[in-house]
């Protein structure tokens, strides 16, 4: 179509051609959003995908292998990052060795070497 027969087009069969157009973008976007969507679930690994729906292993609690000696209450696992009061004790000139907190076993291994 000529855009010199727009010209000549009534007002009413414009509307129509405009309704027209609009529902014909409308399925075509539909379909295609459709499409990409099925593309992003595959890409995520969604549909049927072993992976989602396996959940991940439950890790047994970590024991706290430090102390603060001024708060007994503070510990550190040994595991991240090192909290502030560690640093404190650290600059002031201890060894982490001395923050350990004392198990039965670890007595037990230091006394037989």
């Amino acid at each position: 179509m000529e855009t010199g027969d727009w010209g000549s087009m009534t007002t009413a069969e414009l509307w129509e051609l405009y309704d027209q157009v609009t529902s014909v973008l409308s399925r075509r976007m539909a379909a295609e959003k459709a499409k990409l969507e099925a593309r992003l679930r595959k890409i995520e690994g969604g549909e049927g995908n072993p992976r989602t729906e396996r959940t991940r292993r439950p890790y047994p609690p970590v024991l706290p292998k430090y102390r603060n000696p001024k708060n007994p209450d503070e510990t550190w696992s040994g595991r991240g990052k090192q909290p502030r009061w560690l640093r404190a004790q650290l600059r002031a000139g201890k060894k982490l060795d001395d923050l350990l907190i004392a198990r039965s076993t670890q007595r037990k291994r230091r006394q037989k070497t």
